[in-house]
């Protein structure tokens, strides 16, 4: 699994307070601590910072380019800041995030990957917004994200999908559907785009202490339909330690071997079974709970887990 290290976002206070303070240490000890943890690039997300981009852009990839080595991924709606921050990276080949089939993103951004000879990230929406179902959002990709970079000549290879995940609370019936783009995607051209998702994402706006459990069992849901990359926390060591099982096939314990043979049901294009789930182990039965949810087949409320019924 390629891991893009998600730490860096200006939705956290901490990384907040350190940009006003331009606290170089701080981004430095946060990069170099991701990238030891396992990132394999850094998303970079500060933001529009529409009245200082000049200055900040260029700043963090100065800041963070003395201290690690791996692509930055600057993940912003201000394509000026962007370029700033493309300007002065040295190192590894970078990437953008991102682009969408809205008509101005699509017309500018792939252009300026193709010139500073970046990766692209590109989003499965367009002017309507995210569709809900797996297949208008392939068609996104087939219909404009990917005939955008061909009219270019930017290399398809340097090209990253992303049908976008939603959270679990408020969007659930979105959450079974990116299984499936991801499964159609590796198939809608040839040879196809890299496909990428931010995990977290599906438990934004739930309680914290379950985030962690929600986002593991659907990147073990998520690789089952053949994902290898993703914007995710490389700091948790239980999500590293699911995706080593389901990479080795080398389970330690109970809840690993089911997290692995939920993986193998969604790839051998099944659902996941009570059947698998010892429902005299808590922890094996919090994860089958969280299955349901997350194939829409129980409601989602933040007390999922203290419901008795197990469909």
């Amino acid at each position: 699994m390629y891991i893009i290290g998600e730490n860096i976002h200006i939705i956290s206070q901490r990384v907040k307070d350190a940009l006003k303070e331009k606290d170089a240490r701080f981004f430095q000890e946060l990069a170099v601590r991701q990238v030891e943890a396992g990132a394999q690039a850094l998303d970079v997300n500060l933001g529009p910072r529409k009245n200082d981009w000049e200055e900040v852009f260029p700043w963090i990839t100065e800041t963070l380019e003395a201290v690690v080595d791996v692509p930055l991924s600057f993940d912003s709606t201000n394509i000026q800041g962007i370029e700033a921050g493309l300007k002065k990276v040295t190192k590894a080949q970078p990437i953008i995030n991102s682009t969408s089939a809205e008509p101005e993103r699509l017309e500018k951004v792939p252009l300026l990957a193709k010139q500073y000879h970046t990766r692209l990230i590109a989003l499965t929406m367009g002017q309507s917004g995210i569709p809900v179902a797996a297949d208008e959002r392939v068609n996104i990709a087939i219909e404009h994200l990917i005939p955008r970079a061909l009219e270019i000549d930017f290399p398809i290879a340097d090209l990253i999908i992303d049908p976008l995940v939603l959270t679990v609370s408020g969007c659930q019936e979105y959450c079974p559907e990116l299984i499936e783009a991801i499964r159609t995607l590796q198939f809608a051209w040839d040879p196809p785009p890299a496909i990428s998702v931010g995990l977290s994402n599906v438990s934004n706006a739930v309680p914290r202490e379950n985030r962690p459990l929600i986002n593991r069992t659907y990147c073990a849901m998520l690789m089952g339909a053949g994902l290898q990359m993703m914007i995710a926390d490389p700091l948790d060591d239980k999500l590293k330690h699911t995706i080593r099982v389901i990479e080795t096939r080398d389970p330690a314990t109970p809840a690993d071997a089911l997290y692995l043979k939920i993986h193998d049901r969604i790839a051998n294009m099944e659902e996941p079974a009570l059947a698998d789930v010892d429902l005299h182990d808590p922890e094996q039965v919090a994860i089958w709970k969280t299955v349901q949810i997350l194939l829409n087949k129980v409601i989602y409320a933040d007390s999922y887990l203290q419901q008795e019924a197990i469909a």
